[in-house]
């Protein structure tokens, strides 16, 4: 349950993505405060130029002290760092999280993950990662390279 803080935080956010959300992104709708998907554009003159994918945040208690769940629904990109079934394999999101991080730079972030790929293939392993991961991602101990 969200409590005063969060709740200010969140729809100090809110506004700002609505009022003037980054380039390619779009807040496409919300149920819930704690829940909100966006939708994420291909930047002009990458390989996903022109495609158009839809995130999910949904966002725990304590946030923004603890990082939210973010994850790909629907057309999910084919991308060396993005599984199949939506989840992301972005430091930022787990161990590298900060709570100066917003929903902006977290778009900001996968836009640029997108916009520096070089080649269209799924992450190594992801038809058993698939198969074998709990439906949310953070319940993944993930290992960054580098």
């Amino acid at each position: 349950m969200l409590n005063a803080v969060n709740t200010k935080r969140l729809m100090g956010e809110l506004k700002r993505m609505e009022k003037e959300p980054p380039a390619y992104v779009q807040l496409t709708g919300y149920e819930r405060l704690d829940a909100w998907v966006l939708t994420i554009k291909g930047a002009d003159t990458t390989l996903y130029a022109g495609e158009t994918f839809h995130l999910r945040f949904s966002f725990p208690a304590n946030y923004p002290f603890e990082s939210p769940e973010v994850v790909f629904v629907g057309n999910v990109p084919v991308h060396p760092h993005i599984y199949s079934n939506g989840h992301i394999c972005l430091s930022i999101l787990y161990n590298q999280w900060s709570p100066a991080l917003t929903v902006e730079s977290v778009c900001l972030s996968i836009l640029s993950m997108l916009s520096s790929c070089e080649y269209k293939e799924r992450p190594v392993g992801d038809s058993r990662y698939v198969l074998t991961a709990s439906a949310s991602p953070k319940d993944t101990v993930w290992r960054f390279d580098g």
